[in-house]
């Protein structure tokens, strides 16, 4: 990646964790050098000479600048580490309150609060998406099925939430469109059965001319599901990622969903005489995948 290319992006990131745009464009332009004057900050950052003493204020007061007060002022930014270790800890003091702000607001009608049992949702955008599998995955207590239809889906962070669930004896089975990403999950979770799925509609469909191609297939504990997809001709598809969460033992949509990866793991582990391994429910029985 080009320098400017480089400094547009760190610019970026900085307003998204709450510098305004001077403040972030003074900070970047000082990480740049070892120290300079409001007449260097502005030239490297196209920052107004007399904007920049402001940004500089702000930056002091957030901890990521130190001035030194010399004819005329010397700044300089802080250590790298340091400067992010300082917004980290923003962010999480901001996201902390905010939950407690929202946790006290009055609800505006007198409807009881009680957990729904049979839902439906849909979900839009890789982050919502992402967000709603980790809190099914940390929340899963007895069995957890995932397939995946697409490598990028895969990340270290998953990774790391389902070595957890099975840490904590939660039986994970995990589902793979194809061989490449199954060796790919075998290698990072060796202690967790991987199988290839049989789940060919995953793909996309030449035939059927569909584009939309499964991502994710999530079932928890029998009574929870999320359903993800994304379309071609997206760049990657994650950021356009489509998904649908359904929660409820009696929920049409869970049973459906149940009775196919079923099916897929049937068909992979070739246990089609074994009515013990893959309930009538959808449920795995982790002594029989042992064997």
């Amino acid at each position: 990646m080009d320098e400017p290319s480089t400094q547009t992006q760190a610019i970026e990131l900085l307003q998204q964790l709450g510098l305004k745009e001077y403040e972030a464009k003074s900070f970047v332009a000082l990480t740049r050098r070892q120290s300079g004057t409001a007449k260097d900050i502005s030239e490297t950052s196209e920052v107004p000479r007399t904007r920049v003493y402001d940004a500089v204020r702000v930056l002091e007061s957030k901890g990521l600048v130190e001035t030194q007060h010399s004819s005329p002022q010397m700044f300089r930014a802080v250590p790298i580490d340091e400067a992010v270790n300082t917004l980290q800890l923003e962010y999480v003091e901001r996201t902390e309150s905010l939950r407690g702000v929202l946790s006290r607001l009055e609800p505006t009608d007198d409807t009881d609060t009680t957990e729904a049992t049979h839902e439906v949702w849909a979900i839009s955008g890789d982050q919502g998406i992402t967000s709603r599998t980790r809190r099914l995955i940390e929340g899963t207590t007895d069995e957890l099925i995932l397939v995946l239809g697409h490598d990028g889906i895969f990340t270290d962070s998953l990774a790391t939430q389902l070595q957890a669930a099975h840490e904590r004896g939660v039986t994970v089975v995990i589902g793979a469109i194809d061989e490449s990403l199954r060796s790919a999950i075998q290698t990072r979770l060796p202690d967790i059965e991987v199988f290839l799925s049989g789940l060919d509609w995953l793909s996309r469909s030449p035939l059927l001319e569909d584009d939309t191609e499964i991502s994710r297939l999530l079932l928890v504990d029998r009574e929870a599901i999320l359903v993800s997809s994304f379309t071609e001709g997206y760049g990657d598809g994650r950021e356009h990622e489509q998904g649908v969460f359904g929660r409820g033992f009696d929920n049409g949509l869970v049973a459906i969903v149940r009775r196919l990866m079923a099916t897929g793991l049937l068909s992979e582990l070739d246990l089609a005489d074994s009515v013990d391994t893959i309930q009538t429910d959808g449920s795995v029985s982790s002594n029989d995948l042992e064997k």
